[in-house]
């Protein structure tokens, strides 16, 4: 096979020089380009591949981490939610045990048992918690919950035993209205500063009727400072009760009462008062106590009447 020659022009020699070996030069060439394609299309499958896996991990680990996160903070919430359920039954539970001649529970002293935790579920912080540490915390306070219905239901076996004291502690509300302001410190709107609050401030309109909500005494009908005109009822067992901003009384001092009475009107009396409302206080051996623990939903407890029925019955 006759192979053809191929000639460049050589300026300095001025003539025509023979190309020699071009096959396996070019050959080479051609060799050497594609080996450079091949490296370069592996090089850049290799750099995208790299960083796809590391944007997919990062994607991963990002899912995982925010999946935690949404698990703690519903964790979190049912810690809270049953940590309030646990300080409510304490109070309420300290609360009645003193109405039913038992010694109060102390919250320092009353500590879980659960394999020598530390863990001070009153003031403790879920935040940046592990999972696992989350779970625990949430299996303790439980423990507690059950530890604090157990003392109420022992409560209420003590209150299921004393009759005599079912007619006269304070079991129902004063009047059928709203709650407005509640127990404990707060913002006097008039004094214009911060003070206890010893009862609980009813919505009333004024001449809404006002109920005993237990027998006793009246031991005070008058008028009384900023309380304007007041009513003080003496129920026995150490429990005194207070209507304060009142229009109209309905009783006389050293009557009898029974649950259920109307010993009073509501209204506006007294400088303390912005505006028609009930004042309600409760007080046991001269302490002052949440009135909201002494309103019952169901006073079928009390004298096997609902509280549904026991307002119908008054016409209210």
């Amino acid at each position: 096979m006759k192979i053809n020659k191929f000639y460049y022009y050589s300026p300095q020699k001025l003539t025509l020089i023979e190309v020699k070996n071009l096959v396996p030069k070019v050959i080479i060439s051609v060799v050497a380009f594609f080996i450079l394609i091949v490296t370069a299309i592996v090089s850049i499958n290799y750099f995208l591949l790299d960083n796809t896996s590391i944007v997919f991990k990062n994607n991963q680990k990002a899912i995982i981490e925010n999946s935690y996160k949404k698990e703690i903070s519903l964790l979190n919430k049912k810690y809270n939610k049953l940590l309030n359920s646990v300080n409510n039954l304490k109070d309420n539970s300290n609360d009645l045990r003193l109405a039913v001649n038992l010694e109060p529970i102390n919250i320092e002293s009353d500590k879980i048992g659960i394999g020598g935790s530390k863990f001070d579920i009153y003031n403790h912080s879920l935040d940046n918690l592990e999972l696992t540490s989350v779970y625990n915390y949430i299996n303790e306070i439980e423990t507690k919950l059950k530890i604090e219905k157990a003392n109420f239901d022992k409560v209420l076996e003590k209150f299921e035993s004393n009759k005599k004291l079912f007619e006269v502690i304070p079991a129902i509300s004063p009047v059928n209205c709203a709650i407005g302001d509640k127990f404990g410190m707060r913002y006097h709107p008039i004094l214009k500063r911060k003070r206890m609050h010893h009862g609980l401030d009813f919505l009333a309109n004024t001449g809404e009727k006002v109920y005993a909500p237990g027998d006793g005494i009246v031991t005070f009908v008058g008028n009384r400072g900023g309380y304007g005109k007041v009513i003080k009822i003496d129920h026995g067992y150490g429990y005194v009760t207070l209507y304060a901003h009142l229009s109209k009384f309905k009783v006389k001092k050293k009557q009898r009462v029974k649950r259920g009475d109307i010993i009073a009107l509501t209204g506006n009396s007294g400088s303390l008062s912005t505006g028609p409302h009930l004042h309600y206080e409760v007080r046991h051996k001269g302490i002052s106590l949440n009135p909201r623990n002494f309103i019952f939903d169901n006073i079928r407890l009390f004298d096997g009447t609902s509280k549904k029925d026991f307002y119908a019955y008054k016409g209210k």
